[in-house]
């Protein structure tokens, strides 16, 4: 048997993934264990559990994959603060002390990582490299053309190639400075919005806005061409030299600074983030059509953080311009370190796939750890828990089902935690999509989140075209797709604003009868649920359907704002305690808010201390 472990570290979101014989064994980011949001460092927990997990040690590891070059990214990051010098020598010296002290003598960091057990060779592959493998070797294609964006890897911010069997072939890049994640995440950093964290807030404010910048941003920024390749003209931005984005010039376009973080957003953040929204959507779809055209291929696979922009994805798909589209769900650097394991085994090691053109080999990304009801009970039972225990699953879902129709909020945690950014019922927070309320009552009561913030839906695949405008029983699993909801369901707005001013005027708007799922633009980023990938997630669901008429409810992240997505029972018990959460479901387990000893108003400060309210 052949054992490779993938790493991904020391820029974003780092991670680990095992592959024993081709077949994905586990994969998860540092982040879900060290409590740390995208937590950068190198992944020794990760490492930890993906090597448990297959109940190994380091010694047994025959191949280790490390998902970029870091001499050449360095190389790249000296060339541009020469090439910028003086002006950037504050930046170099921020960054020159973790380079000098981790990320230039990686095999050290990796061998001590390894507790010195492993005793072979590490590759080091190229970044988009990585996000290619990790894009076409787990998908159910036979062949595909691979699209990759993100920031940036060592030069490169965006690739293209093709994947036949089990090969990869990357033949044309857009290089440093000039990125399409580097110029939304400019416009992130602009809106007031973290930079690498709050993109997705950028694109949920999008639909709020008009893009009266759209023609500012193409005639003054970036000189886009009909390929998808741009240019950007690096004097409206700061990030090659500076500690910022943006300077005061690219300010002189947009009407004034950059919004405070926490000050109130008004309609110009709207219109900015509408904007920036339509430049990376015709930028996608220019690239997309332009690898369709040269590669003749017609199914795409998607990798990279630009590939989480799930509005720009359901462009792609329902402008037709191929066929089938997948994408990566950890599509950021976690996802690199499955990626580079994947590339060693197909592509170095010359082992074959075996595609069926269908189903993916990512099993629902449900790649993390699990936890028995034995120790479920050892950890409740220790806390002076109140819990009801049901042994029979269907008694279990029916309970569950009750809850969210009678309109309470669920904390779910059951089975193998999510690999990637996306919850997908396993690590959830669940609510009724019906309820005009439960929008702002989960944002602020539960999410502790700005309020314009929308959730997704998850629906029952089979009847996925009876509410969004997507085919019948088609496949979303990942929740990477933005729909319409259908004509027939969305209600007309009509009269229904009187006396609302600013963002109220948008958000107490019934605009469907699931109202807490349809976005301001009548749209959803969809999570389709089946029974083959999603086993009692479906059930869930299934029971709702039976009891309510309909096979949709929502579903976010369980996690509060600034905290990683809970991995363990008592990560999940902490929250629910701190929270306005109602019910709590741990396996078997059910906790109800009213029956359980009161949490010290201190415990719960403490708790909430830890993550980034502000």
């Amino acid at each position: 048997m052949t054992r490779i472990l993938g790493i991904s570290a020391f820029y974003h979101d780092s991670a680990a993934a095992l592959v024993e014989d081709g077949r994905i064994v586990a994969a998860a980011q540092e982040e879900r264990f060290s409590r740390r949001k995208h937590d950068y460092r190198f992944p020794v927990n990760a490492i930890d559990y993906c090597l448990s997990e297959a109940e190994i040690t380091p010694a047994d590891v025959d191949h280790v994959a490390f998902y970029d070059k870091p001499l050449l990214k360095f190389e790249r990051i000296l060339e541009t603060y020469l090439a910028y010098a003086p002006k950037g020598f504050r930046s170099f010296l921020k960054a020159m002390p973790l380079w000098l002290r981790q990320k230039l003598h990686l095999p050290r960091e990796m061998d001590k990582g390894l507790r010195r057990q492993y005793k072979g060779r590490y590759v080091f592959l190229g970044h988009h490299e990585s996000h290619a493998a990790g894009a076409f070797f787990p998908s159910p294609f036979e062949q595909a053309a691979i699209l990759t964006m993100d920031g940036v890897g060592e030069w490169a911010t965006a690739s293209f190639g093709v994947g036949k069997g089990n090969k990869i072939e990357l033949t044309k890049e857009l290089r440093f400075p000039h990125s399409l994640g580097l110029l939304y995440s400019a416009f992130t950093y602009f809106t007031g919005f973290r930079v690498n964290s709050g993109e997705y807030k950028l694109m949920g404010l999008a639909p709020y806005g008009q893009p009266r910048y759209r023609d500012v941003i193409l005639e003054k920024l970036i000189d886009l061409k009909a390929d998808g390749s741009f240019r950007m003209d690096m004097r409206y931005f700061n990030y090659c030299a500076g500690l910022t984005m943006t300077n005061d010039r690219f300010a002189s376009l947009f009407d004034g600074p950059a919004r405070g973080s926490e000050s109130r957003i008004t309609r110009r953040e709207m219109d900015i983030a509408a904007s920036i929204q339509a430049v990376t959507e015709e930028i996608v779809l220019r690239m997309a059509r332009h690898v369709r055209e040269v590669t003749g291929m017609s199914n795409l696979c998607l990798a990279g953080g630009v590939a989480l922009n799930c509005v720009a994805n359901g462009k792609i798909l329902r402008e037709g311009i191929f066929d089938n589209l997948w994408i990566q769900p950890a599509a950021g650097d976690a996802g690199g370190a499955l990626g580079a394991a994947l590339f060693v085994w197909h592509q170095l090691l010359d082992n074959p796939r075996t595609p069926d053109g269908v189903n993916d080999v990512q099993f629902g990304s449900l790649l993390g750890p699990a936890y028995s009801n034995d120790d479920i009970k050892q950890f409740l039972d220790s806390v002076g828990a109140t819990y009801e225990f049901h042994e029979s699953e269907d008694d279990l879902t029916e309970a569950v089902a009750d809850c969210i129709a009678g309109q309470q909020v669920v904390g779910h945690l059951a089975g193998r935690m999510e690999f990637g950014p996306r919850a997908l019922g396993s690590r959830s927070i669940l609510g009724d999509a019906r309820s005009e309320k439960m929008q702002s009552v989960m944002n602020l009561k539960i999410k502790f989140r700005e309020s314009f913030r929308p959730f997704a839906p998850s629906v029952l695949r089979e009847n996925v075209h009876e509410y969004f405008e997507m085919k019948p029983n088609e496949d979303s699993p990942y929740m990477l797709l933005v729909a319409p909801v259908r004509k027939e369901r969305c209600i007309d707005e009509d009269g229904q604003a009187e006396g609302l001013e600013g963002i109220d005027r948008l958000l107490k708007v019934k605009r469907s009868d699931v109202p807490a799922i349809t976005h301001v633009d009548y749209s959803a980023r969809v999570q389709t649920v089946d029974p083959q990938r999603h086993g009692r997630y479906y059930n869930i669901i299934k029971k709702f359907a039976e009891k309510t008429g309909s096979p949709v409810i929502i579903n976010t992240s369980f996690n509060i704002r600034g905290e990683p997505i809970v991995c363990t029972p008592e990560n999940a018990y902490r929250c629910f305690l701190a929270t306005n959460m109602d019910v709590l479901v741990l396996e078997n387990f059910i906790l109800r808010k009213e029956n359980q000893p009161r949490a010290k108003q201190h415990e719960i400060d403490n708790y909430l201390a830890q993550f980034d309210l502000d």
